[in-house]
């Protein structure tokens, strides 16, 4: 993320709900500040009344804000799993997890734009895509195995979902959301497909 030379931004947001960009000395507002993320602009969000740090919860009301909105990033399974955690004696692992996943995905980030630009172009190298399909589905079952190991031995508390996850590890069956991550992964190739044949 970009930072100004005196470090992060500062957002302050005020009890009317309203932000305010100290930066640019002027108001802003969710749609503005999903931009300065997109730019890669670093700022913090502070309370104007008592000065806590709220960066956390405007970034996720900001998720929120983008998930009305049509574009549906996150499925289902993954929430149901994400808020499972909360509370989890596990739960301290999730975020370095997410981070190092997100991570990882954001690596092949150029390189999986510039396949998608050469298939509406109409010179692109199927079998790059492909190779790319199947790095990026190893890469988040190697995620989500990560924790199969510690998670079966929980044990007390969610007995339920270890269970489930060592059967999983077990019998060769697949995690819902690793198939849902498959699934829409080979409906945006059939896509890709149907684009090249119609420019052939």
């Amino acid at each position: 993320m970009a930072e100004t030379k005196d470090g992060p931004i500062t957002i302050k947001k005020y009890a009317n709900r309203r932000l305010y960009n100290t930066a640019t000395s002027s108001y802003v507002t969710l749609d503005h500040l999903c931009q300065m993320v997109k730019d890669g602009t670093d700022f913090v969000v502070y309370d104007a009344k008592s000065g806590d740090d709220i960066t956390r919860s405007v970034l996720t009301q900001i998720i929120v804000e983008e998930e009305s909105k049509g574009q549906n990033l996150l499925p289902i399974g993954f929430l149901r799993q994400l808020i499972s955690f909360y509370g989890d004696s596990l739960g301290g692992l999730v975020p370095r997890y997410l981070e190092h996943s997100m991570q990882s995905f954001a690596r092949n980030e150029e390189q999986m734009r510039s396949l998608l630009h050469n298939a509406f172009e109409g010179i692109f190298p199927l079998q790059n895509f492909e190779e790319m399909n199947k790095q990026n589905v190893a890469l988040f079952e190697n995620a989500m195995k990560m924790f199969t190991p510690f998670y079966g031995e929980a044990g007390a508390k969610g007995a339920g979902r270890p269970a489930e996850g060592a059967a999983a590890a077990g019998d060769g069956s697949e995690d819902p959301t690793i198939r849902e991550l498959k699934n829409k992964l080979n409906d945006m190739q059939t896509q890709l497909n149907s684009l090249i044949t119609k420019k052939s």
